[in-house]
């Protein structure tokens, strides 16, 4: 029996890279982070940054060749996914674990109709015969809001909206009832109105079954709204991880700073948006010190030397920045002396 008490997903040291003709890129270079039943987790970070391929790498989807797992640890309920065989993954593919992909019309079957596509993952985790898992297969389209579901069920993609089509994908990750949901950019392609609808869906859908989510985006605003702690992923680091109201009162990392100052503020006069000046580096170039460093306003020569820790501060925030260390304090004081 698990431990209800202790994370139901727990990810160490996980490294993923992709091996191609420019060489490998270490689109996630060594990640700590974890999840409870009934928490949400924010990973946030701009594109390129390996929040996606950590979600692709929980459930073991990433493409090989070129993509392959090199180190570390996804623990499920204390089982490692890293070392399951394929039957074994695929008993917790969209019934323990569920995802909802960023786009639907690639993720969902042109060709079937959507009932059926939902009615399919019961059948296959749930053992349910056919007419319940049809019957079920409505009633998740029912109450992900879809209105007229037992026609919509009988309805190919094509011919669904953009709102729709993302509703029945949540209804399909949803359908057995999963401990863990990774929603990657849910709502990117959506109208406002209809983001605010689906996020709101997710939230009361996980009172209801007490799931865990990982919600991926590079909206702060979905963060906010949404999570109760935040990872946030600089060129395959996470390089700061804090309550979300601790991150946006108080935030540590400079790239934090820069991407909280970048936001626009509804009562200020702005005359232009903050910017990060520099570019990310390369995932097949890094730098052996803080990836961030070229951009940084507080660089220093022991930023270029070493990248530092994920430290773990008084107040409980991690943070990856040698400000934050005592080698920075010496740092000081040398300069003081000077």
């Amino acid at each position: 029996m698990y431990d209800s008490d202790k994370p139901v997903l727990e990810v160490k040291g996980l490294k993923t890279h992709l091996t191609t003709k420019n060489g490998v890129s270490k689109a996630v270079d060594g990640i700590d982070f974890s999840l409870h039943k009934g928490e949400t987790l924010g990973i946030v970070g701009e594109s390129g940054c390996g929040k996606s391929m950590t979600s692709l790498s929980i459930l073991r989807l990433i493409p090989s060749p070129p993509g392959k797992i090199v180190d570390g640890s996804i623990l499920f309920k204390g089982k490692n996914i890293v070392e399951m065989s394929e039957d074994q993954l695929r008993k917790i593919r969209g019934n323990e674990i569920s995802m909802i992909f960023q786009e639907p019309m690639t993720s969902l079957n042109p060709v079937i109709p959507v009932g059926e596509q939902i009615a399919e993952a019961l059948r296959l985790h749930q053992k349910l015969g056919k007419k319940d898992a049809w019957q079920n297969s409505i009633e998740m389209l029912k109450l992900v809001g879809i209105p007229s579901p037992e026609k919509r069920a009988k309805q190919e993609p094509f011919q669904l909206s953009g709102g729709m089509r993302q509703r029945v994908m949540i209804a399909m990750a949803l359908a057995c009832r999963p401990e863990v949901l990774i929603a990657d950019e849910p709502t990117t392609a959506l109208d406002v109105t209809i983001q605010a609808q689906i996020l709101e869906l997710i939230k009361k859908l996980q009172a209801k079954i007490g799931m865990g989510v990982i919600m991926i985006t590079h909206d702060l605003g979905v963060v906010a709204e949404t999570c109760d702690k935040v990872a946030v992923m600089y060129a395959g680091n996470i390089v700061e991880h804090a309550p979300t109201e601790q991150l946006f009162s108080d935030p540590k990392h400079p790239y934090t700073k820069g991407l909280l100052n970048s936001l626009p503020r509804i009562y200020e006069d702005q005359d232009e948006l903050a910017t990060i000046e520099g570019n990310v580096p390369s995932p097949y170039h890094l730098p052996e010190g803080c990836r961030f460093a070229s951009r940084c306003a507080h660089r220093e020569a022991i930023c270029d030397r070493k990248l530092p820790e994920l430290i773990e501060q008084s107040d409980g925030v991690k943070v990856r920045c040698w400000m934050y260390t005592d080698q920075w304090a010496l740092h000081e004081e040398k300069e003081e002396v000077l």
